[in-house]
C-alpha cells in the first residue's frame, strides 16, 4: 500500500462491518483512537493494556449497547485482534508476529503483552498532509453521525476541522437528496416533533433541524419516512440513544439517563409522549426505521 488512494479504498471497505444485523463500529473506532495517538506523538504504537479502556470506552459510547458488564469492560479485544493485517501488525512481548486466528480474549493478549502498530507504510501515508484528516473523516462520515462524530473526535483527540485547513482541503460534501432537509422541516411546520419548540430569527427557523431516524451513513433514506423535525437539544440525544421512539411513535427516555437540574429533567418529561404528525399530506415514521434505531442506537437499561 504505496498511494494515499489506496489507502482511503481500504479504510472504505470497512463500512459494512456487522456482527450479525448489528452494525460494528469497533474497527473504525479504533483507528480513529489510533490517529489520535498517532497525531500527538508520531506513532500509533501501543499495547493492549494501554489501549484496552480507552477503546471499550469509545465502543461502549458510541457503538450499539450490550447488556453484559464484562464486555463493555474488553470490548477493545475484537478489533486489536480482527483489524485487518493490510494496516496493522500484532505481536507478542517477543517480537513474533500474532494472526488474524488470535484468541478474542482480554487475558491472552494481557498475559502476552500483545502490542499493536499500524503497519509503517500507513504511518507513512498518514504523515503525508492531508492523509490523516482524509482518513478521520472518511470514517466519521461512513459510521457516525455529525452530531457524534464531533463528540469522537474530542475523546481521541483529533481536530480534524483544523487538520483539514491546514492542509488547504475542504471538508468533502456528503450526498443527500437536494432538499430533503427542507421538506422535512416544512412537513412539521418547523417546530420540534418532540417538545414543539419554533425559535426564529425574524423570518429564518432557529434551532430545528432535520434528523434521520435511521442514520444517513447506515444506508438510511433521505425520505420523510425515516425523519423528523426536532430541535438541536433532542436530535442530538436521539442520536445519543438517549431518546427513542416506540412501535406507535411515542418517545422513549433511556433509564440510563439521569439528571441534577429541573432543565435536564425536562427530557424525562417527554417519556411516552406523542411524537407530533407531520401534515396531513406526509407520512407518519415507518415502524422499520423505528426499530432499527431501537435495536442499534437507544441505550435501553439491561
Amino acid at each position: 500500500m504505496t498511494e494515499r488512494g489506496e489507502l482511503l479504498a481500504r479504510l472504505g471497505r470497512l463500512r459494512r462491518a456487522q456482527l450479525g444485523d448489528v452494525r460494528a463500529p469497533h474497527k473504525p473506532l479504533l483507528l480513529l483512537w489510533l490517529f489520535g495517538r498517532f497525531a500527538a506523538t508520531g506513532s500509533s504504537a501501543t499495547s493492549y493494556a494501554e489501549l484496552e479502556e480507552p477503546v471499550s470506552r469509545l465502543i461502549n459510547d458510541f457503538g450499539p449497547p450490550v447488556r453484559s458488564r464484562a464486555r463493555e469492560q474488553q470490548r477493545a479485544a475484537m478489533p486489536f485482534v480482527h483489524l485487518e493485517r493490510d494496516l496493522w501488525l500484532v505481536r507478542d512481548a517477543a517480537g513474533v508476529e500474532l494472526g488474524a486466528n488470535t484468541p478474542e480474549r482480554r487475558s491472552w493478549l494481557t498475559d502476552r503483552g500483545a502490542v499493536g502498530q499500524l503497519r509503517p507504510e500507513v504511518e507513512q501515508l498518514l504523515a503525508a498532509p492531508g492523509t490523516l484528516a482524509a482518513a478521520a473523516r472518511l470514517l466519521l462520515d461512513q459510521h457516525f453521525t455529525p452530531t457524534l462524530a464531533e463528540l469522537v473526535c474530542a475523546e481521541v483527540g483529533l481536530d480534524v476541522a483544523a487538520m483539514e485547513v491546514a492542509a488547504g482541503a475542504g471538508r468533502p460534501a456528503r450526498p443527500r437528496r437536494g432538499g430533503f432537509a427542507e421538506e422535512v422541516l416544512r412537513a412539521y411546520a418547523y417546530s420540534c416533533a418532540m417538545c414543539g419548540f419554533d425559535g426564529a430569527l425574524g423570518r429564518n427557523p432557529v434551532g430545528i433541524e432535520a434528523a434521520h431516524v435511521r442514520w444517513h451513513s447506515q444506508d438510511g433514506p433521505d425520505e420523510l419516512e425515516n425523519a423528523v423535525a426536532l430541535c438541536a437539544l433532542h436530535h442530538a440525544l436521539l442520536d445519543l440513544g438517549v431518546l427513542g421512539l416506540t412501535e406507535d411513535r411515542r418517545v422513549r427516555v433511556s433509564d440510563l439517563y439521569v439528571a441534577r437540574s429541573d432543565a435536564g429533567r425536562a427530557v424525562d418529561a417527554l417519556a411516552d409522549r406523542p411524537l407530533r404528525v407531520p401534515r396531513p399530506e406526509h407520512r407518519v415514521v415507518a415502524e422499520g426505521f423505528i426499530a432499527w434505531h431501537g435495536r442499534q442506537v437507544f441505550r435501553a437499561a439491561a
